[in-house]
């Protein structure tokens, strides 16, 4: 190997194939371990009267140092990524035939089931009515509830009409309305709805809930854990 002169310590190196290869599995990378190989090797080369400034060694250190550390902190952070998708996933799948509260008062329901819901104001209320629905926007049953104070309220629809029979399998809605401050106003209303399955890879990488009805969410929406079956 030829002499090699300047102040650069990587400047004008040359390998011969057989003395220096990269490992294969660094993909052509160069390593820590490479970087220093090759400073050493400048160094025991350098030219006498023209020695390495210190100041660009160190300077040129501390980049490749910097660009490594930022290289490791990227793996770090990819590995703690993957490991709390496996963590959410064992959550998830924890949930299978549990119950969790969502921020929607549509619901799907069997022929007579009972659904349970949460009822969920900032203001005091007064004159309070639940009303269930079907698909058409037809009521079916009225639940009356009087005044309630701010804050939330569970409450449990039996899946009865209002003529006592039980109501077809199918699709359903909770609208609650009231007086607040003395205005009419609808009051928000939230269901519990059954995990049937988990979905580990959906859409975007999320964890997805399948609800019965049919419909699903990702698991960083569930507002709630229902300790039981609704």
């Amino acid at each position: 190997m030829e002499t090699v002169k300047g102040t650069n310590p990587l400047e004008g190196i040359r390998w011969q194939k057989e003395e220096y290869k990269v490992a294969e599995q660094d993909k052509g990378m160069l390593t820590q371990a490479d970087f220093f190989a090759l400073l050493t090797k400048e160094l025991s080369n350098q030219d006498p009267t023209k020695p390495v400034d210190n100041n660009e060694m160190i300077s040129q250190m501390t980049a490749f140092s910097t660009t490594d550390g930022v290289q490791k902190l990227n793996d770090q952070f990819n590995n703690f990524a993957t490991s709390m998708t496996s963590s959410q996933a064992l959550q998830a799948s924890s949930l299978v035939g549990r119950s969790v509260l969502v921020e929607d008062n549509v619901f799907g329901m069997s022929e007579g089931e009972a659904v349970k819901g949460k009822l969920v104001s900032d203001k005091a209320a007064s004159n309070v009515n639940i009303y269930v629905e079907n698909i058409a926007g037809e009521v079916i049953q009225t639940v009356p509830v009087g005044s309630v104070a701010a804050g939330g309220f569970t409450f449990t629809w039996d899946g009865q009409t209002a003529k006592g029979e039980p109501a077809a399998e199918g699709a359903y809605r909770f609208r609650i309305v009231g007086l607040v401050e003395g205005e009419a106003s609808e009051i928000e209303a939230q269901t519990y709805r059954k995990v049937d399955s988990v979905t580990l890879a959906g859409s975007g990488g999320n964890i997805v809930l399948n609800l019965n009805g049919g419909s699903s969410m990702a698991l960083a929406d569930v507002v709630e854990v229902s300790e039981g079956d609704t």
